[in-house]
């Protein structure tokens, strides 16, 4: 007697399925680029530049190689470095931290909220009286990460920062397109970085990124800093800059993606509220950030240990559904990190480390995956 068929498995991403959506835009627009063959910083730059501020509601947006070449253009421009504080999240991903380390400055590991994932800023503010006390440090500036789609809670995180001196950093890279109070991020802090890596809710093929910003000179700065420090000139180098170009295919691709995107955050939602009205029993669901709108580039639920959660990984895998860990270290003890750090216990980011699990979304999830993911779940969580 055999078992019978397995089950669908369940794309944990489609791209595939999004491009058929988008073919005939996106191959005239890569035909365009072709047929000009300006490929550095071509005219689909420039246009993509003015459609991302314009969507997100900045006065400026210059676009880079990466969202962690955006990250470091920012903290460059500040002129950040040996000696400096850079405040940050432990619990993201890991291009966040390295590039202060990159510029010779120290990451400073702040603790999250255990509902939201986001920055506590109660133990912000107790992470930056702990180093001015210190005097080993300079702070100079804070990193906000809005996580999974949903943000940080930038009003309260800009006047800490206001009130601190801190150049404040919003890392959108997972949460580009979502609202709070009604507005887009990309505006919400002095600067904004974006990511552009496929896997994102706006993603191109292959890296990419942008910095969003309302000051002039800062955006004048950035377009010097992605151009090898350039001038006037090509020839003419004001500072010490890097190679941040962004490609003009990637525009391309970036532009007939943007076409849609307000529809694909839509379906997003979508999934999500179909996951919250069916798991919300069995397991934690993603706390909403209020008044807001999530981007949902990641749905990750808590389960009650280490233990049930990887009971329910293994589970899901046989039943034909693909999960994923975000993130199954803390920063702070990561090998690459843990010397920077100065050993206080950050709990939470300790204790979501062993218990999240993201489930698969993204615009092209049918109801019938959204189905199979549920009910493989509830079946599996007692």
């Amino acid at each position: 007697m055999t078992d019978g068929p397995s089950p669908p498995s369940v794309p944990f991403l489609d791209l595939k399925a999004q491009q058929r959506r988008i073919e005939a835009d996106l191959r005239r627009r890569l035909d365009a680029v072709l047929a000009h063959c300006q490929f550095i910083l071509g005219p689909e730059v420039a246009e993509l530049e003015q459609a991302l501020a314009s969507f997100c509601g900045a006065r400026h947006c210059v676009a880079v190689s990466s969202g962690t070449d955006a990250l470091q253009i920012a903290l460059m421009a500040e002129g950040i470095g040996q000696g400096d504080a850079v405040f940050l999240p432990a619990f993201t991903y890991t291009a966040t931290s390295e590039v202060p380390l990159l510029l010779g400055a120290c990451p400073v590991f702040v603790d999250v909220d255990r509902r939201t994932f986001q920055m506590d800023l109660s133990h912000l503010e107790a992470r930056i009286h702990d180093v001015r006390r210190a005097g080993r440090l300079r702070p100079r500036a804070v990193i906000g990460v809005d996580l999974f789609g949903q943000l940080a809670n930038w009003p309260d995180l800009r006047a800490i920062a206001a009130r601190e001196g801190l150049f404040a950093l919003d890392d959108c890279a997972q949460s580009f397109g979502a609202t709070l109070h009604g507005r887009r991020l990309g505006a919400a802090a002095d600067a904004t970085a974006i990511s552009f890596f496929p896997s994102k809710p706006l993603g191109a093929y292959g890296d990419g990124g942008a910095l969003c910003t309302d000051g002039e000179e800062r955006a004048a700065l950035y377009r010097s800093l992605r151009t090898h420090g350039e001038g006037s000139t090509r020839y003419e180098v004001l500072r010490t800059g890097m190679n941040g170009r962004l490609d003009s295919i990637q525009a391309a691709v970036l532009l007939a993606k943007l076409a849609v995107f307000e529809q694909e955050l839509a379906a997003r939602e979508r999934v999500a509220r179909y996951y919250d009205s069916r798991l919300g029993d069995a397991v934690a669901i993603p706390a909403r950030v209020p008044d807001s709108t999530s981007a949902w580039a990641i749905y990750a639920v808590l389960l009650r240990d280490r233990a049930e959660r990887d009971r329910l990984q293994a589970g899901l895998r046989q039943r034909g559904v693909p999960t994923a860990i975000y993130y199954p270290l803390p920063l702070h003890v990561q090998p690459a990190y843990r010397e920077h750090h100065d050993g206080t216990r950050l709990p939470v980011s300790e204790d979501l480390a062993t218990r999240i699990l993201a489930l698969p979304i993204h615009p092209d999830l049918t109801e019938a995956s959204m189905a199979q993911v549920c009910d493989s779940v509830l079946a599996l969580v007692s």
